[in-house]
């Protein structure tokens, strides 16, 4: 099985209500978005109407792969956006920001792809445990991009009072599945981590401006730099990990709860999670009612079971719930304590008629609707309907997905692609164009939406203390920033000795290659093709012009 295929395979849309109020200074929007997260959509807001940071207030986050609307208010200011993957309309006034609370449920639309005609059978039983059981509100894969992008949970950084490495994590570490801007910056820094001198040669470090800026005044003091990143995403960072905690909290819970044969295990980012295919009516009350907390020092319990399952999770976690404090920035980080449902219910479930898929062909695709209450997650509820055939991704199979998006990118910026064909060039002396002989950059490419393919072979990583090559680039460290007078070149700076650096800043680079896929047979035939072509309009050309003599 197969979603988020395409933009319109995952729709969601809120149901919302907010207190309307003719002279408020809040300015509220329907923002309609695809494939940005929430944070992406209001960064880009901020920027281009020189927004302060927290002025844009919404009631939850939004799935970045798909189609999404949802509400925000911006403090004190009218603004508009019409692109296409970014749309505002505007609905009213209010005198608060919003939150939560504005929030009354979303309705979710799931075209699930990639199916077989026998899974239709397992589905309906599916589908009458649902409706009968509910669905494990657990955090889904999407709460912990951290993980999957390499950086771990920063707030562990955090509680150990290591504000150097939280730092690091967040500006340093790029990861290996981005080829975007933002990335080449985090190389940047990886590389020249200490030396807040050195000039930026990409576009993408305007988002760390303040970080960088409090670091250039006092360059030891990563408390105070740290404090420079966006609130919302410092706030988040405590919560992915209260996430985790809880997700391995109500999985310890369940066991506790339910003998083994009752449950069934999936794989997610984090680790894996225990659903329920049976309960006896008791059981199945209890867990109706039951909420799990989401954990911080001031978390008390009342059910033995319930105490049971945090010990064993903060055990496991070497942790204390007095442990769950940020030393030297308390009052600006800190965990609180909220109770989160242990079971949700999807309401009006309807599975549609099954069509043939166009995308895989010989398959069918289904559309799956269904509303939740506010913070619970759509993917899980597909995933449990679809438990029989749901994998998780590996980290080589998401590595695999990024082929689709690079032929993206080199469409983006004008580079050739295979999909339109050979580019063409004018033939010289003449009026007529030839196509250009295609390279390994212009490969077909299948090209999906949630996941993207990688090139068809990786050659080996650099061996310890070897610099990555790179067909045609140079490394960070080979790019010289202007000379400047008492100031180091940027390939001075990274062959300066470590001069005592921390374990952050000692951490051993992970260059990233890109080789080119090796070509095939029929790729080779047409360029030999494409290049005779060109040899002989680049003939027919002189003789024309010999002729004329």
């Amino acid at each position: 099985m197969r979603i988020k295929q395409k933009p319109e395979d995952f729709s969601v849309k809120e149901s919302y209500r907010f207190d309307e109020v003719a002279s408020g200074r809040f300015r509220v929007y329907l923002m309609d978005k695809q494939k940005l997260s929430t944070f992406d959509a209001v960064a880009r807001l901020r920027d281009a109407f020189g927004l302060k940071p927290g002025s844009i207030s919404y009631c939850g986050l939004k799935d970045k792969q798909g189609r999404t609307e949802q509400l925000i208010a911006v403090d004190g200011a009218d603004v508009d956006m019409q692109e296409p993957d970014l749309r505002l309309k505007y609905l009213g006034r209010t005198n608060k920001a919003l939150s939560s609370a504005n929030i009354t449920s979303n309705r979710f639309s799931v075209t699930v792809r990639a199916l077989e005609e026998s899974s239709l059978g397992p589905l309906n039983v599916a589908a009458a445990e649902v409706n009968r059981l509910g669905v494990i509100n657990y955090f889904d894969s999407q709460r912990f991009g951290s993980l999957k992008h390499g950086q771990g949970f920063i707030a562990k950084d955090l509680i150990r009072g290591d504000f150097e490495a939280a730092l690091h994590n967040y500006l340093a570490k790029p990861s290996e599945l981005d080829r975007s801007e933002d990335a080449k910056v985090k190389a940047f820094w990886r590389d020249n981590w200490g030396h807040w001198d050195a000039r930026v040669p990409f576009e993408g470090t305007k988002k760390y401006h303040r970080v960088l800026r409090s670091l250039r005044e006092e360059p030891k003091n990563f408390t105070r730099a740290f404090l420079q990143i966006d609130a919302d995403y410092r706030a988040m960072q405590l919560f992915t990990y209260q996430s985790y905690l809880w997700n391995e909290g109500v999985r310890r819970y369940l066991q506790l709860l339910l003998p083994r044969e009752s449950l069934f295990p999936m794989r997610y980012q984090a680790g894996s999670l225990l659903f329920h295919k049976d309960a006896d009516p008791q059981t199945l009350r209890v867990l109706r009612d039951a909420t799990f907390p989401l954990l911080a020092p001031n978390s008390t319990f009342t059910d033995p079971k319930i105490e049971d399952a945090v010990r064993w999770v903060l055990g496991r976690e070497k942790l204390k719930l007095s442990d769950l404090v940020i030393p030297g920035a308390e009052r600006m980080l800190f965990f609180k304590h909220e109770e989160r449902p242990v079971l949700s219910f999807p309401h009006k479930l309807v599975i549609g008629r099954t069509q043939p898929d166009e995308l895989n062909r010989g398959n069918i695709k289904v559309n799956v609707a269904f509303t939740l209450p506010p913070g619970a997650y759509a993917t899980l509820v597909v995933k449990r309907l679809f438990h029989f055939e749901y994998a998780e991704d590996t980290a080589e199979e998401i590595r695999a997905s990024q082929r689709a998006h690079l032929v993206e990118q080199e469409q983006a910026e004008g580079a050739p692609s295979s999909r339109r064909g050979p580019p063409v060039r004018e033939e010289r002396g003449t009026g007529r164009r030839a196509p250009a002989a295609r390279g390994a950059a212009g490969r077909r490419a299948e090209t999906t939406f949630d996941e993207e393919r990688p090139r068809a072979s990786d050659r080996r990583a650099p061996a310890r203390g070897e610099a990555p090559s790179r067909p045609g680039r140079r490394t960070t460290s080979e790019v010289e920033a202007p000379a400047r007078p008492g100031r180091k070149s940027t390939a001075e700076v990274s062959e300066t000795p470590t001069r005592g650096r921390s374990l952050a800043q000692q951490a051993e680079p992970k260059p990233r290659q890109e080789p080119a896929a090796p070509l095939g047979f029929r790729e080779k035939q047409r360029q030999r093709k494409a290049a005779r072509e060109v040899a002989r309009a680049e003939t027919e050309a002189k003789r024309s012009k010999s002729r004329k003599k």
